[in-house]
């Protein structure tokens, strides 16, 4: 009977963390900030289908970037979570810190006990009522789940975007000028991205129950200018 080869358990996790973040890097990154009446989303997304940002409840949004397959499967887990919990109970009993935890420990056992992990970060946010009660929880392929501020940037090129929308980003901006900034901050020094090349959608504030809405290239040209 021939004996398999043994791996510390520290090598076997840091193979795994270097293949999830080699598989994110692939992809194309993605910036959620707050602005002025919500929640924005922008992605770099040349496809017209396929979409990383997406409704999960009547205030919480979800966005992945990474293996499409993979973060569309945790968001229709999300989404049948949060239906459930919304039926069983009530309608305010969802809300995005739990459903984070739901996907930090799905995403951990994924990590830890199989062969392969995901590839990909995903974000789960949630509007309040007014900017100090929104939520940006962007969660990690093992299970890290960071609690951010003002915006979040996921993808393979996090560090240089996050550093373009420190300088960029302004606190209480406009939807036009949050916009503008997400734009560049993924666009950087050597490309121009314009409007048809992005995939937007925010999460506003007001009276309607549902409160995300994507944004259309038509309608995102011109709060770009």
């Amino acid at each position: 009977m021939t004996m398999p080869f043994y791996v510390p358990p520290e090598q076997q996790m840091k193979d795994r963390a270097e293949f999830a973040r080699k598989g994110i890097s692939r992809g194309r990154s993605l910036v959620a900030c707050q602005y002025q009446d919500g929640i924005l989303f922008v992605a770099e997304n040349l496809s017209n289908t396929l979409r990383k940002i997406s409704e999960i409840y009547d205030r919480i949004a979800f966005a992945g970037v990474g293996k499409y397959n993979e973060f569309d499967q945790l968001r229709q887990a999300g989404v049948r979570a949060a239906d459930l919990k919304g039926y069983q109970y009530a309608r305010d009993d969802v809300d995005a810190r739990s459903l984070a935890n739901q996907y930090a420990q799905m995403m951990g056992h994924i990590f830890t006990h199989d062969q392969k992990p995901l590839e990909v970060e995903i974000l789960v946010a949630e509007i309040g009522y007014d900017a100090s009660q929104d939520r940006l929880f962007h969660i990690l392929y093992d299970g890290t789940v960071m609690d951010e501020s003002r915006f979040s940037v996921l993808g393979g090129d996090a560090d240089p975007i996050s550093e373009r929308m420190n300088t960029s980003f302004t606190v209480g901006a406009t939807l036009s000028a949050a916009l503008k900034a997400c734009a560049q901050s993924l666009s950087g020094p050597d490309k121009t991205l314009a409007a048809v090349d992005l995939e937007v959608a925010v999460i506003e504030r007001g009276n309607n129950r549902r409160c995300f809405r994507r944004i259309e290239a038509i309608e995102a040209t011109s709060l770009m200018g």
